[in-house]
This record gives C-alpha cells, sequence and structure tokens, in this order.
C-alpha cells in the first residue's frame, strides 16, 4: 500500500536533545509573550470562519504535542481533559473528530486559565518524556521539531487572527504600541536579471536538517530567462493602481477575482479606511495614517495579479523565486524585530534582491501543487500539506510576522485566491 511507503517525519539524524528542550521552551514561551497583550475578553473572539480565537491557538498547539507526541511515547500518559480533542483537533480526520471550525468563537469554556493549566500540564510530560526515556529520543525528538514548527505557524496566525478581531470591533483597539519605522524616500524600483537554464529547488536532504513534507524532494526545473523587481510593491504604487480605477475595470481581473471585488464590494486593500479625504490603514498598533513608502500588505492573489498585469508585468513564480532568494541571508523585518509591521525598502550595496525575506508573504503564479516525486509524512501526520494540494497558491518569503528560525529559502506557504488577512504582497515578475 501506499501507506507503508510514505515519509515520516523522523529525521535521519538525532538531534541535539539539549538545544531541542532549550528551543521547545523558547518557543511554548513566545507563545505565551505574544498572547499576552490579549486580555481573555479578546481571546475568545473569532470574527470569520477562516480565523480562531487565540485561546484556540494555545490550546491547538498544546493538543498537538499530546496527540502526536506524548500518547503515544509516553507510557501512562493522562490527557489533560478527555473533551480536548474534540475541541482542539484542527482538520486531522485521522485523529478523530472535530468541532465545527467556523463555530469555535462561541465557546466561553474552556477559559484562559484553564488553556494556560493545559498548556504547563503539556509541557512538563515533554521534559519527563525527554528525560526519563532516552530508547525513545529519535522519534520523540524528531516528532517534537515538527511540533515547534507547527507552533510557529500558530504564532503567526495568532497574530493575524487577532488583528483581523480587534480591526473589526468599532473601537479598533491596538494589540499593543508599535514603533513606525522613520520616514524613507521611495527607493526605485529595479529589476534583477537571471539566466535561464536548468535549476534544482526544494530541501536537499544533503542538508539534514529540518523541512516540511511538501518542500521535497529536491527536483529540476527548466526556467526561460526572467528578471524580479529588487523590492516589493509599495502602497504609493498600490495607490495609483486605484486612483486608476484598477477596482473599476474587469480588464486587469481574472474572472473570478472580477466576481469577489463585484460581490464583495472591494476597493482598497483589506484595513485601507479612507477618512477625512487621507488613506490610513488599521496596523496591530492601531489605526493610522497610511505611509505610501510602505509594502503593500493584505492583499489577495487577485488583487496582487490584476496590479501585476496593470503595471505591465506578472507575478513570479515559485521556481523563480526560490532561484533567486536561494543564497541570500536568512535577515530582513521578521518576527524578532518586533516591528509586526511591514517596513520601507532600504538601499542595498549589491544589486541582491531586497525585502525576500519578512515584511510580507509574496504571492506567486505558482498553484500549490506537490513536486514530481512527493512523499507525504505517514500516518495521520501525512494530513499536515497534501490534502490541501487543491485551488491554492504558492507564497514565499515570511513575513514581518514570521520568526527567523522559520522560514527557509524552500518554504512553501499556501493560501486560496481570495484570502487577504494574512500579511501578503507583491514582487513583480517579468
Amino acid at each position: 500500500m501506499r501507506g507503508d511507503t510514505s515519509r515520516s517525519p523522523v529525521l535521519d539524524r538525532l538531534p541535539d536533545i539539549d538545544a531541542l528542550v532549550a528551543r521547545f521552551r523558547h518557543v511554548r514561551r513566545a507563545t505565551e509573550r505574544l498572547a499576552e497583550p490579549i486580555p481573555a475578553e479578546d481571546q475568545v473572539v473569532q470574527s470569520m470562519p477562516d480565523a480562531s480565537p487565540t485561546k484556540w491557538h494555545r490550546a491547538h498547539t498544546s493538543w498537538f504535542f499530546e496527540t502526536f507526541v506524548l500518547a503515544p511515547h509516553l507510557p501512562d500518559y493522562q490527557v489533560y481533559h478527555p473533551r480536548f480533542a474534540l475541541l482542539f483537533n484542527s482538520y486531522y480526520q485521522g485523529a478523530g473528530p472535530q468541532f465545527p471550525r467556523n463555530l469555535r468563537g462561541t465557546l466561553g469554556r474552556p477559559t484562559c486559565d484553564d488553556i494556560t493549566r493545559y498548556r504547563a500540564h503539556v509541557d512538563d510530560a515533554i521534559e519527563r518524556l525527554v528525560d526519563h526515556h532516552p530508547d525513545r529520543l529519535r522519534d520523540v525528538a524528531s516528532l517534537i521539531e515538527v511540533g515547534l514548527e507547527h507552533e510557529r505557524q500558530h504564532q503567526e496566525l495568532l497574530l493575524t487572527d487577532i488583528k483581523h478581531a480587534l480591526a473589526s470591533n468599532p473601537l479598533q483597539p491596538a494589540y499593543r504600541e508599535l514603533e513606525a519605522a522613520p520616514p524613507a524616500d521611495p527607493t526605485p524600483l529595479r529589476w534583477r536579471s537571471y539566466s535561464g537554464g536548468v535549476y534544482r529547488i526544494g530541501h536537499s536532504e544533503q542538508l539534514n536538517a529540518f523541512a516540511f513534507d511538501n518542500e521535497r524532494p529536491r527536483h529540476g526545473v527548466f526556467l526561460e530567462p526572467f528578471a524580479l523587481a529588487d523590492r516589493l510593491i509599495t502602497n504609493g504604487e498600490f495607490l495609483n493602481f486605484i486612483e486608476d480605477g484598477g477596482y473599476d475595470s474587469p480588464r486587469w481581473w481574472l474572472s473570478a477575482g472580477w466576481d469577489l471585488v463585484q460581490r464583495e464590494q472591494w476597493h482598497a486593500p483589506l484595513y485601507w479606511q479612507r477618512l477625512d479625504e487621507r488613506w490610513h490603514t488599521f496596523t496591530l498598533g492601531g489605526l493610522r495614517e497610511l505611509r505610501l513608502d510602505e509594502p503593500a500588505c493584505h492583499l489577495s492573489y487577485f488583487e496582487a495579479d490584476a496590479y501585476a498585469r496593470w503595471a505591465g508585468a506578472r507575478l513570479p513564480t515559485e521556481a523563480e523565486w526560490e532561484v533567486a532568494s536561494a543564497d541570500l541571508p536568512l535577515n530582513g523585518n521578521l518576527l524578532e524585530s518586533h516591528a509586526l509591521h511591514p517596513r520601507p525598502a532600504t538601499e542595498s550595496p549589491s544589486n541582491a534582491l531586497r525585502q525576500a525575506f519578512g515584511d510580507v508573504w509574496e504571492w506567486t503564479s505558482s498553484p500549490y501543487s506537490p513536486y514530481p516525486g512527493f512523499e507525504p509524512w505517514s500516518a495521520t501526520l501525512g494530513e499536515y500539506n497534501g490534502k490541501f494540494m487543491c485551488n491554492q497558491f504558492v507564497l514565499r518569503g515570511g513575513s514581518c510576522l514570521t520568526a527567523t528560525d522559520h522560514i527557509r529559502p524552500t518554504y512553501r506557504n499556501f493560501f486560496p485566491a481570495q484570502a487577504r488577512w494574512q500579511c501578503t504582497g507583491i514582487r513583480l515578475a517579468r
């Protein structure tokens, strides 16, 4: 059977256990620090079906460790609550039934304090497992790595979901005070050219490091010569599209995108508001006047594609993006910068791409589909990525809410074309 030969998340090498435990503590604390500014009343709010309450993210990431690490590997482990599996299973059919996603915000119980105790219960059990069962470390360590990468994803979702919830509140309260980037003169958009030929993309097994199953296997692709814009598209540039009637002309839009624009009455990116003849945008620091030098953010694939057509360009393929970014340093405006908002591009002393990592996830024109020879992880964890390879587009590069230790050039994020509550933006190609 195919399932018997599919890939296990267990790595060929045993990670450094002390370093893994230290990272486990760091990532788990980081989730609580991100949730700390959010009062209990707001941690229950679910502002749309695609988003989840803060306390659900805190609980689901604990359920993940409980279900895939502790229950199978820690002898005599006692689940914290027998009904939590129903409440906090997201989409793993092999792990049992799930509470309806669109109703997560209807539950007052368990309380935020209950979730805090649940997280402590799971954390203590993980440390007992590592300390007292060395014979299980190879399997357990690799599964813990999966759980940590999974929690990093939910840290970003926690922030984007609470941003949507706060923006939906007529009071439009801030998540916390943010320090604005210093004013910057708009930097010119330049083009970086790349030769055509056969390139290899995807995660290399030789790196002997963690990657999700959808990043494998490494394989060859043929590319025609291409060029990428050396920075992201700014609010000012996208405003030109709006003022030129971009949302009013079907000529720039894919058919499904135009239907959506008409049905939802879109006239600007998500969180943009016209107040007193000036554009404003909602940020995690609250509502403020729109800065034209910052990268345009919270755009759907349809909006990104329409802008690219209007600009006489296109969106890059994911292969083009990875080839252009493969050797760039993994630095930028990521979560550790604490900006929690895209920042203007700065001049670069080289002709390399700017803003490749951080600021906004960059839409590509590539449908989210399996690489040649793709093998999902085995058993229930095989549901992690593979079953979503339909009706989604790939995004690359991370955002201002992505942790530095989570992003890499081969990382494949994916969302449906209409999604725009994530930090998503545009880099042009031609």
